[in-house]
């Protein structure tokens, strides 16, 4: 059932305040709340059942397409949910992003426990260790959406629901499974799951179209600034390296991301399957 409508138009009204505190992690992990801002996003949220909380809307900004369906899409969910009426200048203070979409949601942020994730027969996971920019973290889930990952495990202090990831990830932060956990944890998790682990390295011998990624898999990347810790040495872990022809020696985390994950979806591919795909 969708609750009540009220109206706000100044930018200095609670409510609006109480929403700006979700920028700050400390306010999202006290309330378990974040912001989703972008028509695209929200609407991914919705479908994927996310539990809404508040949705700001500004009509006069209303013009995509993904924002009418995401307001039909709040009709026809279960639970409670407000809709709250905010003028132009209520929500240029409310919204965040480079555009202005119209609608912000309040939501729950989804559990991101490592034990309830459901894999399927030879999966595909991308294991993220300390990395923190919300560009880079919502770029690699836009590559495991795109590439067809079953899930993404965050290790280290990684904000999963920065209301900056979920925008950068144009909503794909709700498409993709994720879970939070101890580099030790997640190997652990891995041997259960029959998980061989690849890690990016810049000092592997082997290149990374020379390693084979088919199979039950969980691609390792690092952080931006020190790449992977000790933590993903030993037996049973496999490390690659992209080349680099340069001066430069490492690449930006999320591009590393995106060429392994897709080197993955190029040798599991099925005859046909080309056919099936869409474009970029």
């Amino acid at each position: 059932m969708m609750g009540g409508v009220t109206a706000i138009d100044s930018p200095a009204n609670p409510r609006i305040r109480d929403a700006l505190a979700l920028r700050e992690r400390r306010d999202r992990e006290r309330t378990g709340l974040t912001l989703v801002d972008g028509a695209r996003a929200a609407r991914r949220a919705i479908e994927a059942g996310v539990e809404v909380d508040t949705a700001f809307v500004c009509r006069e900004l209303l013009a995509s397409q993904d924002a009418r369906l995401a307001l039909a899409a709040l009709g026809r969910g279960r639970g409670r949910r407000e809709i709250v009426d905010v003028g132009r200048r209520a929500f240029e203070r409310l919204a965040f992003g480079d555009r202005l979409e119209g609608l912000v949601l309040v939501i729950r942020q989804p559990a991101t426990d490592l034990a309830v994730l459901r894999l399927p027969a030879d999966p595909l996971v991308v294991v993220t260790e300390d990395v923190e920019k919300p560009g880079n973290l919502g770029a690699i889930l836009r590559s495991a959406d795109g590439a067809g990952a079953d899930a993404l495990v965050a290790v280290g202090g990684t904000d999963l629901f920065n209301p900056n990831v979920i925008r950068a990830s144009l909503g794909t932060a709700f498409a993709v499974p994720l879970a939070a956990a101890s580099a030790g944890a997640v190997r652990d998790w891995a041997a259960d799951h029959n998980l061989r682990l690849i890690v990016a390295r810049v000092d592997a011998e082997r290149l990374h179209v020379d390693a084979d990624l088919r199979g039950p898999l969980a691609i390792v990347v690092g952080s931006e600034a020190i790449g992977l810790s000790d933590a993903w040495q030993g037996d049973g872990i496999e490390s690659v390296r992209l080349p680099m022809l340069g001066v430069a020696d490492s690449l930006n985390v999320s591009v590393a991301a995106a060429i392994l994950l897709y080197e993955a979806w190029r040798q599991r591919r099925e005859p046909g399957d080309d056919e099936a795909e869409g474009g970029a």
